[in-house]
């Protein structure tokens, strides 16, 4: 063991705290191996039983019943309740020490018997405080393997439950936090993402700028890395922070077998009222998109622009296609000075001829957003009561942000009848009681399934 701590260029009062903490978890009752099958054991919870959130009922909830989302709303009103549930971006990094002690042991080769204890014990000990999933729930999903972008500035909160919602070992997940985000917010996320060798902070950051190339080149940066890191995965998904699942990893897995290869996002004709986005040139003052006087030049190769979303659902291939192909670079170059190239970039692409999983650029193969199953939104402008022949959906149950519904708990009963993979938005500032009873119904759906 002296020999050991000798070759290691480290300072040794950390090297004996991280010796330490090992021993803690080994020996108390509380942290032990006990304690470790008692999580093992208790899965099946979405949270902790202590969490403010327990008093509500779900099952209620999610049926639509009038008493059952009543008790929540009033709930949620409470700024006591919102103080309870809150947790402060510090909390993830005193939580997550244990985690920053096994980094040091592995990228020091430290001591084989330390680092079974640590894998075995430290290094898991976060992720069964915080009940994630950490084994393949069956052969069918470990077959097929998903690849995660997840674009986040604020809220480390909400992103660390959309993390524990769709985390599962055998997926990879790369994580972009906006280089202006707040240090403590940087800080907590890869403080989390240290626990997990499949969830990793991107190699290079971007300064995030509304309607901007920034934003997709977030993505772009995440495509990159999860390429490069691994063959296996099959799909791609990219999210924000704002977020959340609709199906199990099984039903995802499922629907995207069906797909036989195929994509799924929004691709249709461009709007008249959205064409200036693409024939005038934008650039970016005072950290804000602003519209000049100069028009674009027409796109590469004669390319249809489509109009879509920033969200996607799309084979390995074509992401093999966004990073090689000559046309796409080139509708990507010209597409860096435009409004808010995420709504139409994706879009355009899946219609290029020879992408894997596109189709033709015939209006005939344009899809809405609501019949692809990438993202569920629910826009202002689309909303009516129960009976309207205009509306798309159902009013909001929670308030809209630049016309996006961010949803309350009254939007369950509809939004689980959906078949979309992912909905957004949710906020547990603004709604905590939505997440937590949609985190509940999808965690104990999968158990279902397993067993």
């Amino acid at each position: 063991m002296l020999k050991v701590l000798k070759q290691l260029h480290l300072p040794l009062w950390l090297l004996l705290s991280c010796v330490l903490a090992t021993l803690w978890v080994l020996l108390s009752p509380e942290a032990g191996l006990g304690r470790v099958s008692r999580l093992t054991n208790s899965w099946s919870d979405s949270t902790e039983d202590s969490s403010p959130e327990h008093v509500c009922n779900c099952s209620g909830i999610l049926q639509g019943d009038v008493e059952a989302l009543e008790q929540a709303k009033l709930l949620t009103i409470t700024k006591e309740f919102h103080q309870r549930i809150h947790i402060p971006d510090e909390s993830y990094v005193r939580a997550t020490q244990d985690c920053r002690c096994v980094d040091i042991w592995r990228v020091h080769e430290f001591c084989s018997i330390l680092n079974f204890f640590s894998s075995h014990f430290i290094y898991r000990n976060f992720k069964l405080k915080r009940k994630y999933n950490t084994q393949p729930l069956s052969e069918e999903e470990e077959d097929l393997p998903l690849a995660y972008s997840i674009v986040v500035h604020q809220k480390v909160q909400s992103f660390e439950r959309l993390l524990r919602s769709i985390y599962t070992p055998q997926n990879l997940y790369c994580i972009h936090v906006d280089k202006q985000a707040a240090a403590s917010v940087t800080a907590a996320i890869s403080a989390i993402a240290s626990c997990f060798p499949n969830v990793f902070m991107v190699s290079r950051r971007e300064e995030v700028v509304y309607a901007s190339w920034s934003r997709v080149q977030a993505d772009l940066n995440c495509m990159a890395h999860l390429y490069n890191v691994s063959s296996q995965w099959k799909y791609f998904i990219n999210l924000c922070g704002q977020d959340f699942p609709l199906k199990t990893n099984l039903e995802t897995v499922r629907m995207l077998r069906s797909l036989w290869g195929g994509n799924s996002l929004e691709s249709e004709q461009m709007p008249s009222g959205k064409k200036h986005r693409v024939t005038v040139v934008h650039k970016i003052v005072n950290r804000a998109m602003e519209k000049t006087k100069e028009a674009k030049t027409p796109p590469p190769f004669n390319l249809p622009i489509l109009s879509g979303s920033a969200y996607m659902v799309v084979s390995r291939g074509f992401i093999h296609s966004v990073l090689t192909d000559s046309r796409i670079q080139a509708l990507m170059d010209w597409a860096k000075d435009t409004y808010s190239p995420d709504e139409f970039l994706w879009a355009t692409i899946q219609r290029i001829p020879g992408v894997p999983g596109s189709n033709w650029p015939n209006s005939k193969y344009d899809m809405s957003d609501v019949n692809a199953i990438a993202r569920l939104v629910k826009w202002e402008h689309h909303e009516g009561s129960q009976g309207s022949l205009q509306a798309v959906y159902p009013l909001c149950h929670g308030r809209h942000v630049r016309s996006v519904c961010v949803y309350g708990a009254g939007d369950l009963h509809w939004m689980i009848q959906q078949h979309h993979l992912f909905a957004n938005k949710f906020d547990t500032d603004t709604d905590p009681i939505a997440i937590y009873c949609l985190e509940k119904y999808l965690r104990q759906k999968a158990l279902a399934d397993v067993h």
